[in-house]
């Protein structure tokens, strides 16, 4: 693993946080997709899904209930008290995140504010290297927290660990569908699928690359890259750092895994931890080859400035440095809190910000399935309050009817 310092370091930075993506390479070919899925619907799902999923002629897009059911019933005892737990945990998690109904009244006039879920969400299950049962868990289930009644679940060649986790929630539709043309069907319906309000999940270039292109027609969570790992510490266990590095590199190649530290010793220590532990692991190694970097700040201050301008998916640091984030997707603190047990089961979510996003927003929450809707009445007396400085307002911005659908209120008092 590379250890970088002084103006190496700082133009490294600089290279990671103007990471771009590739979206480009395959828009053309994403847009083909979509539009054919809107034009042919079922029909070129299933091209699709055969062509690159192997699904089988006759096969049903959608998965059906019994195939689902049984697959819970064929589940292992200790993954069904694994899905259990964590379930638990991210629903707990997501109960605390929902927000509330209020009101409040001041002198004639009240102020609030409903919280609406969504009527439908698509949530897509990637099921390319890696199966992710997690995902579904972690999309599913703040979407029921939230109150939305309809769920639609789409992965290529859904697994039956995949479908325990469905069937222990209590979804009902998931279809084999993935790819472009899975977030085609969702954002436009075909004849076996609905369309929905909302997709959210993580996927592969093409998935990333559909979500941006139906983004204006339906409503989506964020665009979702590669996996990013960083951590900014002094203090924490050489080994522990590099075991999560490694961790998130395995997800891709294309995986970026960065630590920051001011000590030149705890680098050198890392690295070695890091040669150790990918030599069983290909993928993590191309990923670490190719995005695997260390460096050597000056300062905690420039530590926290490199990190904030990097604004990484995953960030763990050291127990004094919370305080410090800016940016981040989710942070992990101190050497006990190991970014695999947010990618499955200590509750917030592992749907999170890539390519620098995490500037703007952070993960998956309830608050992606919710509207929040503001609620105004005001009293004869309460709009006679502040009846002149609306009036005057609006006439100085040249809207006479809005300056005289006060005034006409105003009069008749």
């Amino acid at each position: 693993m590379r250890i970088l310092s002084g103006a190496a370091a700082a133009a490294s930075v600089r290279q990671i946080a103007a990471r771009g993506s590739r979206y480009a390479e395959v828009e053309p070919a994403v847009r083909r997709i979509i539009a054919d899925v809107r034009r042919s619907g079922d029909r070129a799902i299933r091209k699709y899904a055969k062509r690159w999923d192997g699904l089988r002629p006759g096969t049903p897009l959608r998965v059906s209930e019994e195939e689902i059911q049984t697959a819970w019933k064929s589940a292992r005892p200790d993954l069904k008290r694994a899905l259990r737990a964590a379930a638990a945990n991210i629903r707990c998690f997501c109960e605390m995140q929902k927000p509330v109904e209020w009101t409040r009244t001041r002198q004639g006039i009240s102020v609030g504010q409903l919280v609406r879920p969504l009527n439908s969400v698509g949530c897509y299950v990637p099921g390319g290297r890696y199966p992710l049962m997690s995902t579904l868990l972690m999309t599913v289930i703040p979407a029921q927290v939230a109150g939305v009644e309809n769920i639609r679940v789409t992965s290529p060649q859904p697994q039956a660990d995949v479908l325990a986790a469905a069937a222990m929630l209590g979804v009902r539709e998931v279809y084999r569908v993935g790819g472009a043309q899975a977030i085609a069907a969702l954002a436009y319906g075909t004849q076996c699928i609905p369309r929905v309000d909302k997709i959210v999940g993580p996927g592969n270039l093409y998935v990333t690359a559909a979500k941006k292109q139906v983004a204006f027609d339906c409503s989506i969570d964020f665009l979702a890259g590669p996996t990013e790992v960083l951590f900014v510490s002094d203090s924490g266990s050489p080994e522990f750092i590099a075991g999560d590095l490694v961790a998130q590199a395995e997800h891709d190649p294309e995986a970026l895994a960065v630590l920051i530290t001011t000590r030149r010793d705890l680098a050198n220590q890392v690295a070695l931890w890091v040669k150790k532990f990918i030599e069983k692991n290909a993928v993590a190694r191309e990923s670490i080859r190719r995005n695997g970097v260390i460096l050597t700040s000056a300062s905690r201050q420039q530590s926290f400035e490199w990190a904030n301008e990097i604004a990484s998916e995953h960030l763990t640091i050291d127990r004094k440095d919370v305080q410090l984030v800016r940016n981040a997707g989710s942070v992990f603190v101190g050497d006990y809190s190991p970014q695999a047990a947010g990618d499955y089961a200590s509750g917030p979510n592992h749907v999170l910000p890539t390519g620098g996003a995490a500037r703007f927003r952070g993960g998956l929450s309830v608050l992606d399935f919710v509207k929040v809707i503001s609620v105004q009445k005001l009293s004869r007396p309460g709009l006679r309050r502040i009846a002149p400085h609306v009036e005057l307002m609006a006439r100085t911005e040249g809207l006479q009817a809005h300056a005289q659908s006060i005034r006409s209120r105003c009069g008749h008092a």
